[in-house]
């Protein structure tokens, strides 16, 4: 594509104008009259809560808190469907079933529907069809967009040891509903601690690409995980370790980062 018209649907996608189809996500249906409860109790959203037709982004984490899937909800009349990105590394279904057990629940491949995704403030968020007027951004200007945005994504800036709380992804974790897989290690980062790493969205006035060692005093204290071009420079998200989130930070080919 060229860069102008990238630069187009980007802009489109910023102001609320554009989707990207989400034809591409894998899409599973859960059914059964045990499903919103059952599924309630293993994601991280108030799957409960909402509304028919109405969609939801969750986590579904290990007991120890990690993330292991990202994904969206979509509630039907008649049960859910878990729509989520294919690189990740275990698909939804095959990390739910385990967890059936006696519950009245079926996990099935849904083929033939799919979501588009709608740009919000922490990343995207699914609906069945786009507002009037909106128009389609293919999945490279959504990928520069959400990297411009410091929007981090499973599997590319975290991975399966990550906790929600290096990408602030607490949003997606609802802390009243009661209980949902890893809630206690949740809480104990929350209440007592912090993630051994962060996230961070930088700027940078150099070209930096992905897995490029970050430095701080001298020490590398992380990577680059994704990198994008801006009218400025260059976006760039980076994992980091704790103590070095609020040091002068550099990369291996000595471009000064900047938060974003």
């Amino acid at each position: 594509m060229d860069t102008h018209r990238l630069e187009e649907q980007v802009d489109a996608l910023d102001e609320g104008r554009a989707y990207v189809d989400g034809v591409r996500l894998r899409a599973v249906e859960v059914t059964g009259a045990d499903a919103g409860g059952w599924l309630n109790d293993l994601v991280t959203a108030a799957v409960e809560a909402v509304p028919s037709g109405g969609a939801a982004r969750s986590l579904l984490l290990t007991p120890t808190g990690r993330v292991r899937a990202d994904f969206h909800v979509v509630r039907l009349d008649g049960g859910f469907l878990l729509f989520q990105e294919p690189d990740q590394p275990a698909a939804i279904d095959d990390l739910l079933r385990p967890y059936v057990l006696s519950s009245d629940v079926a996990l099935r491949p849904a083929g033939g529907v799919h979501v588009v995704l709608l740009p919000s403030e922490r990343g995207w968020t699914a609906a069945r069809a786009p507002g009037d007027g909106a128009v389609e951004a293919s999945a490279e200007a959504g990928e520069v967009w959400r990297i411009r945005r410091g929007v981090p994504r499973f599997p590319t800036d975290l991975d399966e040891e990550s906790l929600p709380a290096e990408a602030g992804l607490e949003s997606l974790i609802d802390f009243t509903k009661g209980c949902f897989l890893g809630q206690e290690a949740v809480a104990k980062v929350r209440n007592l601690g912090h993630p051994p790493r962060a996230i961070l969205a930088l700027r940078s006035a150099v070209p930096v690409t992905s897995g490029e060692p970050v430095f701080a005093d001298g020490r590398e204290v992380g990577a680059v995980t994704s990198a994008a071009a801006s009218r400025e420079g260059f976006a760039l998200l980076a994992r980091v370790r704790w103590d070095a989130r609020t040091r002068a930070l550099i990369t291996a080919s000595g471009g000064e980062l900047a938060l974003a």
